[in-house]
């Protein structure tokens, strides 16, 4: 088949949760919520670890990063799914929509690569505490964030170049929030296995290596925790584990049920929620997961608090009445 000049769509069309005019107001208000406050919560915890300088450890460099990468990929997904809510046409250009793909794969590869950065650096501080602040420097851990991103954006360029050059002849409608590869390699004039099968097969890579090489950190970590003597110190080693390990599993429990096989037949319904939970619902609790559970998290928190309600209050008593 000659696929040349059959390129002809321009725009899809992404139906995200086709209800009644009544219950999209409803979700947009729900999810506006929703978004504002992840947007918040994420925030104050990049800004409590750049503002306390008790904060500036490799720990906290490495949730401050986790932090700001949740902001940036509820960005990629929920202001178009807002907009949409509020549209009659929910249209995405092709170039738009393949930009989505490619932020929204990368941002989550990057979120991917460092939760066993983390898992590493809580390995090393329990397992090896005498050589940890010459092992995971300052220098070090930004090197290895840096690494992070940077790997994580050159992992799907290819992929996404290889699925552009489809044709995509009609229909376009994709029954998603989100520009997927599943819907989007559906749309294709013609079927496309090996692509199918590469990203299939590049996704599991990312997700399996990184998984097993946090479940064997924390084996090793639960090792040297059952070996401390007092219960008091084995309570806190893993209280330094425990927000950790929560958001892990959110992460990985519902990644690994979408992209293993990223056109595995899942439902178009269940697809839409599985997403929902790691894309919109994770970045909201996870906050709140770091917050709740750490002291020095808390108390950095209370800092900006406080510092907001003075700065305030300075603010008011400027712009009072002058006599």
């Amino acid at each position: 088949m000659n696929v040349s000049g059959v390129n002809t769509v321009t725009e899809f069309i992404l139906l995200s949760f086709p209800c009644s005019r009544e219950v999209q107001v409803l979700l947009f208000v729900l999810f506006s919520v929703s978004y504002i406050l992840t947007l918040m919560g994420n925030g104050a915890i990049v800004f409590a670890v750049r503002l306390d300088h008790r904060l500036h450890t490799p720990m906290y460099t490495l949730l401050a990063n986790f932090s700001f990468v949740e902001m940036c990929y509820i960005n990629t997904t929920v202001p178009t799914m807002l907009r949409n809510f509020l549209s009659e046409t929910k249209t995405i250009s092709f170039t738009a929509c393949f930009l989505q793909f490619y932020f929204f794969f990368s941002m989550g590869i990057t979120e991917t690569f460092l939760l066993p950065l983390m898992a590493f650096d809580r390995y090393l501080a329990i397992c090896r505490p005498l050589h940890y602040p010459t092992i995971m420097s300052s220098r070090l851990c930004i090197n290895l964030v840096s690494l992070c991103w940077v790997t994580a954006f050159l992992c799907y360029p290819v992929p996404i170049y290889f699925i552009t050059q489809l044709p995509f002849c009609g229909p376009n409608i994709i029954d998603h929030f989100v520009c997927d590869p599943g819907p989007l390699l559906a749309l294709s004039c013609i079927p496309a296995p090996g692509i199918e099968l590469s990203c299939s097969i590049l996704s599991s890579l990312i997700i399996f290596i990184t998984f097993f090489f946090i479940l064997w950190s924390y084996t090793l970590v639960l090792r040297a925790v059952l070996r401390v003597p007092s219960a008091a110190g084995r309570r806190k080693a893993f209280s330094t584990c425990g927000s950790h390990l929560a958001v892990v599993s959110l992460f990985y429990g519902t990644i690994m049920m979408m992209y293993i096989s990223p056109t595995s037949g899942n439902p178009a319904g269940i697809q839409k929620i599985v997403t929902l939970l790691y894309s919109a619902v994770t970045p909201l609790v996870n906050p709140l997961i770091y917050s709740l559970r750490n002291k020095d998290m808390k108390i950095a928190l209370r800092k900006i608090q406080m510092f907001t309600k003075t700065g305030q209050s300075k603010q008011e008593l400027m712009s009072g009445p002058r006599s």
